[in-house]
């Protein structure tokens, strides 16, 4: 009898990461369609940091911008170019002739109120959600932060990698 005879249960079908994701990816459509209804039209929500620093520090470099938010140069170069693509920043030359900014379009500087106002709408309705449940999310994040600090995510996959005979 081969493997595909009886294929191995697929381990995918329990996740403790599949309700957060799905979770954010619901809330972030919901803010998404606040912009359609504004007719604020191309903007992802992931893109709001960046474009709401930007505003607030002037144009920066890939590596200024992705240090400022946290983020690697790679990831926010990737970002960096969809939101040119989707027309709410442009590179500019920068300090000296090897570097360049990234700053907001026109489009960007119109709305960057209105983006700012929904960051505000934002942070007070998950502080709403926050006093509405007994464990806050940001207890949550910081209870996770300090077990790892005990001993990183890495290690604990790592450890249980070396006992399972199906990654050797």
């Amino acid at each position: 009898m081969t493997t595909t005879d009886h294929p191995a249960p697929d381990p995918t079908h329990h996740s403790r990461w599949r309700p957060l994701r799905l979770l954010q990816a619901s809330m972030d459509a919901d803010i998404a369609r606040i912009y359609a209804e504004k007719q604020i039209d191309g903007l992802k929500p992931s893109y709001v940091m960046e474009l709401l620093r930007l505003h607030a520090e002037g144009p920066m470099t890939i590596t200024e911008l992705a240090t400022s938010v946290g983020r690697t140069h790679s990831a926010l170069s990737q970002k960096v170019a969809a939101m040119r693509a989707a027309g709410w920043v442009r590179t500019v030359p920068g300090d000296d002739a090897r570097s360049k900014k990234v700053t907001l379009t026109d489009d960007a500087r119109r709305v960057a109120g209105r983006l700012a106002a929904e960051w505000r709408a934002t942070e007070a309705a998950l502080a709403e959600i926050e006093a509405e449940i007994p464990y806050p999310l940001s207890r949550v994040v910081t209870d996770i932060e300090q077990a790892l600090a005990r001993k990183s995510f890495h290690d604990r996959i790592a450890e249980r990698l070396a006992a399972d005979p199906a990654w050797k």
